[in-house]
Formats: structure tokens, sequence, C-alpha cells
């Protein structure tokens, strides 16, 4: 099912280019943000991944440990074809022996105690490392660094990515086929809830970019103060609003939808209402911090960190059309949630 193409808020594409043409070219460092007790029942180990995803390294480390899976603590998923670094915990019952760990792709960086199990959503940021590639990119250095000086001091779109969708928004039919009271498995009711939420907020973002107002706080709007899940109402915007907004501070919230809400299918509306799905809120714009770059005649190299349940894919969207090299030659991905 083919997803809409979302207003850009910078303007079109510079160009196109391809990205993951090797594991190399996309790096993901995962930044816990809180520090280890140092004791505890719990081995946090520093795992850097390549051509593995998250959860297949996790059964590996539970059958390591001789613990159930579902033991094994992790923040987020990250992407298979990448080379990525992230925390696991892992309860110490048996006190395994990490360093006769052979997992093929994977490399244990450190180990850490820690008194409480890493539970889903938990780190503070993600790190990134892209490299785009394309034939004479060099010619297009002037307007690409122009747009990323604009991403860099307004930030994008906070649209929730396409791979929140799955493979060519096959998750679409999975929401429809839950609204339309099919059971599914846990893991796939999450999955089909999270895509309702995420394409009625991604259109409300749309109207906002095209109206010119998704970086602009207006009176009757929640406010998102930047880094957090902190939000008010804003019942006048004045003067200090006004500045906090343009510094990125504070950002306009939209709404996910969930029981009560009015927006979107009534049938996804009801089934969301049955499931007892509170409301919430999602920035409608996204900080992109330490932005870098460097250009070479065939490829551009960018390095960003955005905070949790942030999409690279968004950022990149901003510059060009992006082809994913590692789907084109064949490799086998897994749609990471956001990380």
């Amino acid at each position: 099912m083919p997803l809409p193409d979302w207003a850009r808020a910078h303007g079109g594409p510079l160009l196109a280019a391809g990205i993951r043409s090797q594991p190399e070219d996309f790096q993901v460092t995962e930044e816990l943000g809180y520090a280890f007790s140092g004791d505890g029942e719990h081995d946090f180990l520093w795992i850097e991944k390549n051509g593995a995803n998250t959860e297949w390294v996790a059964r590996q480390l539970a059958r390591h440990a001789e613990v159930p899976a579902k033991d094994i603590g992790y923040s987020g998923l990250k992407d298979r074809h990448a080379v990525t670094r992230q925390w696991f915990s892992i309860p110490r019952w048996h006190a395994p022996d990490w360093q006769a760990l052979d997992i093929d792709g994977v490399r244990v960086l450190d180990v850490q105690r820690h008194q409480k199990k890493l539970r889903r959503g938990a780190h503070k940021a993600n790190a990134f490392r892209i490299v785009l590639r394309a034939k004479q990119l060099s010619k297009h250095s002037a307007a690409l660094e122009q747009r990323m000086r604009l991403i860099q001091e307004q930030g994008v779109p906070n649209y929730f990515g396409e791979q929140r969708f799955g493979r060519a928004g096959n998750n679409l039919e999975l929401a429809d086929g839950f609204a339309a009271g099919k059971r599914l498995p846990r893991h796939k009711r999450s999955i089909a809830i999270s895509t309702m939420r995420s394409l009625v907020f991604n259109e409300q973002l749309d109207e906002r970019v095209r109206a010119g107002t998704w970086n602009q706080v207006l009176a009757g709007d929640k406010a998102n103060l930047d880094g957090t899940n902190s939000v008010f109402d804003v019942e006048t915007v004045d003067e200090d609003l006004r500045r906090r907004c343009k510094t990125l501070d504070i950002h306009p919230a939209g709404v996910l939808i969930g029981d009560g809400s009015t927006r979107g299918p009534d049938a996804w509306l009801a089934a969301l209402a049955k499931a007892r799905v509170e409301p919430g809120t999602r920035g409608l714009r996204l900080r992109v911090g330490d932005l870098a770059w460097g250009i070479t005649d065939d490829a551009v190299e960018l390095s960003f960190r955005l905070g949790r349940g942030a999409f690279a894919t968004v950022v990149l969207r901003e510059l060009v059309t992006v082809e994913d090299v590692s789907r084109r030659s064949g490799h086998s991905q897994t749609v990471p949630r956001p990380g």
C-alpha cells in the first residue's frame, strides 16, 4: 500500500542518492543517558553489531547466558544492514563468561553492572553517521550546504519515518485488519496501533507544513519542551513564546490519537477506544543536533544526533531522494522502530 508523499519543509530533494552501499555507510550509536550502579543482578553489554538485527542478537545472548529471551533487555531496535552500537541487559543468574561469547558480526565493547533491567525506550538519543553516495555529487555542494544550514537552524518536520509503516506500507493493512476485529498476537497488535497513530499524526503534520506553521506555536496548540516529554497549553502567543520557538527551545505539538479522539477513520477510532489507548502528543518539529557534513565528488558524509523516537530518514528526505541500496542488492532488512 503506497504511502503519501508528505510535504517537505525546505524544498524538493536536491538529487537522488544511495544509502547503505555497505554497512559502514550507516552507523548508529545509542546514548543511554544515565549512569550504572556498578552492582546488581544485571550485566549491561555495550555491543557493536554488523549485519545482525537486535532481536536476533538478544536471542543469542539469552542462549549464551542460559536465560529466557524475554529477560534480555534492550532500549530500541536497530537496523540490520548497518554498524550499530547499543546496550543489552542480561540477568546474572549463571554468571556468564562474556569473554567466551562468539556471535557472528557481534563484538562486546564493554561490560557494566546495574540493578535494573534495561527497558524499551530508556535511552536518551541516537548519534548517526550516514554516507550518501551519488555520481558527481560535488556539483550540488552549494545547494546541499545551504539546505543543511536551514536544517541546522530550523530543524525538520518530525514525521514518523516510512519504517513505521512496514515494507511498501504493509502495516496499514495490519491496522485495517485490527480495526475490523481481526485477532492479532500482542506484538502485531502493538504494530497496528502504532501504525494508526503514526499515519494520522503525519497527516496533521503534513497540513501544518503546507500551511507554513509546522515551526510556529499557535493559540490553541500544545507546546513541547525540546528534548523532553513535557507539554503545556498555549492560550495566547506572546513575544517570549515566539522567541523560544524560534530558538528551538519549544516546538508545537500534534496529537497521537487514542480513546476520545475525533480525527482519523471511524473504524480506527473505534478500535483505539475499545483498546483503551490513551491519546498522546508528539512534537511537530525535530531538532537535528550536532549536524556536521563533508562533501566529496561522489559522497556526502553526515553526522547528527536525534532524540529518542525520531527517524534519521526524515532528515535525509529534506535533502535527497534516497534509494536503499541494501534492498536493491537483496539484503534482508529488519524494520526498526524509532530508535
